[in-house]
């Protein structure tokens, strides 16, 4: 059968086929609308035969279930039309295992467990396994897994801490040779500086550097640094502050090692008239601060016995517990104002700090009436580094911090700092320091965990000076992926961070900027067997 509609639509015919030429013939007296939709109708519906046989197809190729009702095709072209799939082709019963807790011990001492995923792949194919026994074996393998993933890194973060917090036998070797050279040799036993040098540690037209340590090999690069890359070496003043018991060995080193013509002023704390009379309050505040830390935290191995902290929680309260945040060398800078009451202004260093460029220039900044010239640390091309704020440093959940401070606050460095210390003398810096750390005491050391800049931060808060980043680049002790270019470009370079540039775990492509500054042909230096690498 045939059918044949005339170009104008007035005529439709059918022919049987097949010879015969009989022939129904309609005629349609006018045109209307109705006979053009029954054609496009046609043609409509030809079209969607075709792409309903093309779909079904596909999905038979696809190895997809055959949909054996018209209420199934709909199910499946409706949302293929869409372009979205509606119905999940995971089966639920894997997502009711995987939400199931398991307990930590349940997969102690288990053979069955899958060690890899190759293994894993292995078991599956051979047993041919439902969903039910693959969601088992894959939840048992990845919590397993993730258990010893969190057990290394929580070691990793124990063995760094030790590393950290303890001297090398190198440093402790170098620290009793100087100091048996100092009772054994008058040389060793200078006055440092001579006597017709030192009114210029009064003299506010030298550059006033201090530093406070009591690590003699880290002074030594800090102090050679410091004077070989100034233009006008003979008008820096070093201020050297040392504790009672590394006084010895450093007086020795810088008396058989000058720097002339910059001075050199080996000092120890008990030398300072103010802190041997009366009550000296940072003292006072860490020897409370000590008997509530081994009161309430426990030490290292409570704090890696914690199976409900994250990793990096372990590691900043492993950080925490270092000595050097409760070392009174870390707090000494807030007492600079009574320590050296001729001064007007200083630059204040730390030992883990290398000086590659001349420092004069900030003798030259305007500070506006601030007190402390440092570099914030809220912005900057290393998100890791550069992105701290209050937030980073102090606890927003207790209300003492919150109803005082913003947590979006840019913070700051301790490093490199510039202190007005005409201008501190006319603030109340200090009171509000030694206030907060009392604080931070009543509340069980809650307010902030990690030694002396979070109190400096609250203490120094709008009297800060924002200096340019050129001066104090930080995290060359944990961002091993500092770029190079970047180091040598900047002002000052700081090791601040675990990987100390003296210690075994320090990272060996940013060392050398700092064993560059050390002799390791010196007699004391060899025979305490450190290297450069």
């Amino acid at each position: 059968m045939q059918l044949h509609i005339s170009p104008s639509l007035r005529h439709v015919t059918v022919f049987p086929g097949k010879g015969v030429r009989e022939f129904i013939k309609v005629k349609v007296g006018s045109r209307r609308l109705s006979y053009r939709m029954l054609f496009y109708s046609i043609l409509f519906f030809t079209f969607l035969l075709r792409f309903v046989f093309v779909m079904t197809a596909v999905d038979t190729i696809d190895g997809e279930r055959k949909c054996s009702t018209i209420g199934c095709l709909g199910k499946r072209l409706g949302p293929k039309i869409l372009g979205r799939r509606l119905d999940s082709t995971v089966p639920e019963v894997i997502y009711q295992i995987l939400e199931e807790p398991i307990g930590k011990d349940e997969l102690q001492g288990r053979s069955d467990i899958p060690q890899s995923l190759d293994e894993f792949m292995a078991e599956i194919k051979e047993g041919k396994s439902d969903a039910r026994t693959f969601a088992v074996k894959l939840r048992d393998m990845v919590t397993l897994l993730e258990q010893r993933t969190r057990n290394a890194k929580i070691q990793e973060y124990l063995y760094r801490h030790v590393a950290s917090s303890s001297i090398p036998k190198q440093l402790h070797c170098l620290a009793l040779r100087l100091a048996n050279e100092h009772a054994s040799n008058a040389a060793a036993r200078l006055q440092l500086p001579s006597a017709e040098l030192v009114p210029a540690l009064v003299d506010n037209s030298y550059f006033h550097f201090v530093l406070a340590s009591d690590n003699v090999l880290a002074a030594s690069v800090v102090a050679t640094s410091l004077v070989r890359n100034s233009l006008r070496p003979h008008k820096v003043v070093l201020h050297i502050i040392t504790d009672r018991k590394t006084y010895y060995p450093m007086q020795a080193w810088f008396s058989l090692h000058p720097l002339s013509p910059a001075i050199i002023e080996v000092k120890a704390l008990h030398h300072f008239d103010w802190f041997t009379k009366g009550k000296v309050p940072v003292l006072e505040a860490m020897e409370k601060d000590q008997k509530v830390r081994s009161q309430f935290r426990g030490g290292s191995s409570a704090i890696v016995a914690n199976n409900t902290d994250k990793p990096n929680v372990i590691a900043a309260k492993l950080q925490a517990l270092s000595p050097k945040y409760n070392s009174v060398m870390n707090h000494i800078r807030i007492h600079l104002p009574e320590m050296f009451p001729s001064l007007d202004k200083v630059v204040f260093l730390d030992d883990d700090i290398v000086v590659q460029t001349d420092l004069s220039p900030l003798w030259d900044i305007d500070m506006n009436g601030k007190v402390n010239g440092a570099v914030e640390t809220c912005r900057g091309e290393d998100n890791f580094v550069m992105s701290k704020r209050l937030k980073s440093y102090l606890n927003f959940s207790h209300p003492l911090i919150s109803n005082n401070f913003n947590p979006n606050s840019c913070a700051w460095a301790y490093g490199m700092n510039i202190f007005d210390l005409d201008a501190w003398r006319k603030t109340n810096i200090s009171l509000t320091y030694h206030y907060w750390l009392e604080q931070n005491l009543k509340s069980d050391l809650s307010l902030w965990q990690l030694g002396t800049l979070p109190p400096g931060l609250i203490a120094f808060h709008g009297h800060v000076h924002v200096i340019d980043p050129f001066w104090h680049m930080l995290g060359l002790g944990y961002q091993e992926n500092t770029s190079s270019a970047d180091v040598k470009s900047a002002g000052v370079i700081h090791f601040n961070g675990r990987a100390k540039p003296w210690l075994e775990i320090a990272f060996p492509k940013l060392r050398p900027f700092w064993a560059k500054y050390v002799d390791f042909s010196d007699k004391f230096i060899k025979s305490c067997h450190i290297r450069a690498s």
